[in-house]
């Protein structure tokens, strides 16, 4: 059975994110699917990966029989993350956008798990694997919003998640979400209930549509 990868990154707890509530949705139907399949999860907030060290960058690049004893040890936590990603059959990554772009925790796996030669290169190791990211954001920053140049999490991951590791992506935007806490936005609720419930539906529809074409 499949193997799904799922990533949280977000700071706050269970229903209280955005971000959470969507992965939890889409994971879900994905363990109703796949009831015998895996779930290896990852959450970078109450676990998260260390920053990329001079001594973990180093060693991606030096012969083995010349890494230190330190990048060695650093080396080896990088494979780690970095088999999870090769050996998951679908990815599930919950990317709350905080001050315009991910969390740090976030771009800490990123930087780990991009390795040019082995998952980035001419041949990306996970290339192809699906992708669901859940891009959820307090505002909106969709195409003609006052903010729209201010959209530095799903042009980021684009270019990360499926230039660089050739992911097949696909993008779950929840936005509005600060408007039912701000009552500066309480005019805007009932366009962040229908982001939502959009959300709450592409999730559920999407882990269907993977679980068909990893079973076929």
């Amino acid at each position: 059975m499949a193997t799904l990868l799922h990533i949280d990154s977000s700071v706050f707890p269970g229903e209280a994110s955005s971000s959470r509530s969507v992965t939890a949705a889409f994971r879900r139907t994905w363990e109703e699917q796949h009831r015998r399949g895996t779930v290896v999860y990852r959450d970078l907030a109450a676990d998260p990966v260390p920053h990329i060290t001079a001594a973990a960058w180093a060693a991606g690049y030096a012969d083995p029989s010349e890494r230190t004893p330190e990048q060695s040890a650093a080396f080896a936590a990088r494979v780690r993350l970095i088999e999870e990603l090769e050996r998951a059959d679908a990815v599930l990554i919950g990317a709350p956008m905080y001050n315009f772009s991910i969390p740090s925790t976030l771009k800490a796996w990123l930087d780990s798990v991009l390795l040019l030669g082995r998952t980035a290169g001419e041949n990306p190791s996970a290339k192809g694997t699906p992708a669901v990211v859940v891009a959820s954001r307090g505002g909106s920053y969709a195409p003609g919003t006052p903010r729209e140049g201010y959209e530095f999490v799903q042009n980021y991951l684009e270019a990360v998640l499926g230039g660089a590791l050739g992911l097949n992506l696909e993008f779950i935007v929840p936005e509005l979400t600060m408007a039912a806490r701000n009552p500066a936005m309480s005019a805007l609720v009932p366009l962040y209930e229908a982001s939502r419930d959009r959300a709450f539906a592409q999730a559920a529809a999407l882990a269907e549509e993977l679980a068909e074409q990893l079973a076929a």
